[in-house]
């Protein structure tokens, strides 16, 4: 039998029972609808709970503080203190699916230019480590190197609060970089208790750059320095001090408030973390506390497909029974198709091509209104789709879209609507291939 021979008995056949026929497709089209539905809703909501999780930095960094807070074996919250040096850096340097180590010392500094002052935070880092630590673009200027290190970086909000009281009025100045020089300082105290031996660090910025408009919040009101020039300014500052005080500062730089280790990927984290800890630190990260959330998302996604394939189940029953009554109802007919010798994978190819276009037409139909449902969901559904991100540990976001259909999610429902056809009119088909053709032809159907 010729393919067209094929192509058209079938749709022949399909077209004599067209309620039949249709209430199949039926069947077919909520299923891919449901199946299409459940797969966006969850993409949707894993999205938006991964874009939340990454406006608040990466989840591939982790820190060591010398000080930090950590539950013993009890569950009660304890102070621990640790000392981080270059010999720890050099140690973490060497374990496996660390990309980039940084010790890191932060500063609350003075900004100011002119009468005009303003507040911010200082972190000193190694600038060669930057560029892995993925360090946004710059608005202007240009970032630190080791070869030009005397660079100082503007978190893209760090100079937006500029003021001075002026007797019972306050005012404020908009920073042109271009035109305004900008100093920073900070003070440190070296006698317990006293601020007799009190001077102040300051530094006039000659190099500046300054970090673009970015959704995550830590190179907003940061201000960054390379570790080196830091060191080499503060070595001078402390020639500066009296010789008890300039002891006490020279040996403050060779400890550090943080180390940060950027690791080569999400899943490497808990497992690079584990290695540290081996070395007898502490450490933190977000992926700790985020882990669980991340399992609730895909657990909740795998639901979603669940409920999705429960109906496809119900609409491979629905072929299934719909092609053994056209079996039925065509025994004569196939009685005659074997007295007219036709081969036995002809007659299997007929039912299982009948059965699997009922498939195709329903997964069409169920792609194109899994769309506008999906656009439906988004405009007047997005209150209740965004209630469920709250099961995850995310929050709803004004005009977020949840329902996301990916490019491949319509070529999958149409291919399993496809499948689930032509598996269900399998053994139809079968049944259809050993019906005995003289028995066949006595039947008066």
């Amino acid at each position: 039998m010729r393919i067209s021979d094929l192509i058209k008995m079938g749709l022949r056949n399909l077209g004599r029972r067209k309620a039949r026929t249709a209430l199949t497709v039926i069947g077919v089209v909520i299923g891919t609808i449901s199946i299409m539905l459940m797969v966006a809703i969850g993409q949707g909501l894993n999205y938006n709970f991964e874009q939340q999780i990454m406006e608040n930095g990466s989840m591939t960094i982790i820190s060591i503080y010398t000080n930090s807070w950590a539950p013993d074996e009890s569950g009660e919250y304890h102070e621990y203190s640790q000392k981080l040096d270059d010999g720890l850096v050099k140690q973490i340097k060497d374990i496996k699916h660390v990309r980039a180590v940084s010790p890191v010392i932060e500063k609350s500094i003075q900004l100011k230019t002119g009468k005009y002052t303003s507040w911010s935070q200082m972190k000193i880092m190694d600038c060669s480590t930057w560029a892995d630590f993925g360090f946004p673009e710059l608005e202007t200027g240009q970032y630190p190197t080791p070869e030009n290190n005397e660079v100082i970086v503007y978190g893209f909000e760090a100079l937006n609060n500029f003021g001075y009281n002026q007797g019972r009025t306050y005012k404020t100045k908009e920073i042109d970089l271009a035109k305004d020089r900008i100093s920073f300082s900070f003070d440190d105290y070296y006698e317990s208790g006293e601020t007799s031996g009190k001077k102040q660090f300051n530094y006039v910025i000659k190099q500046y750059g300054k970090i673009a408009q970015c959704d995550n919040w830590m190179y907003g009101y940061y201000c960054y320095m390379d570790m080196d020039f830091y060191k080499k300014l503060y070595k001078e500052y402390a020639y500066t001090l009296s010789a008890a005080n300039r002891k006490k500062a020279l040996q403050a730089l060779e400890n550090y408030n943080c180390i940060q280790i950027n690791v080569d990927s999400m899943k490497n984290v808990t497992w690079v973390q584990e290695e540290i800890e081996k070395l007898g630190y502490r450490t933190e990260s977000d992926m700790q506390y985020i882990q669980p959330m991340l399992d609730t998302s895909a657990m909740l996604e795998k639901v979603f497909l669940a409920i999705g394939a429960v109906s496809f189940v119900v609409a491979a029953i629905n072929i299934a029974n719909t092609m053994i009554m056209s079996i039925y109802e065509r025994t004569k007919e196939i009685g005659i198709m074997k007295v007219l010798g036709c081969y036995i994978r002809d007659i299997k190819k007929l039912f299982l091509f009948e059965a699997g276009i009922i498939g195709f037409i329903g997964g069409v139909l169920g792609v194109g209104l899994s769309y506008l449902l999906a656009h439906l969901l988004n405009k007047y559904g997005g209150e209740f789709l965004g209630s469920l991100m709250s099961l995850t540990g995310g929050s709803a976001q004004a005009g977020a879209a949840y329902c996301m259909i990916p490019f491949w999610l319509p070529f999958m429902a149409l291919l399993v609507a496809v499948l689930v056809g032509v598996f269900s009119g399998y053994l139809p088909a079968r049944r259809a291939t050993k019906i005995s053709a003289i028995e066949a032809m006595k039947n008066e159907g």
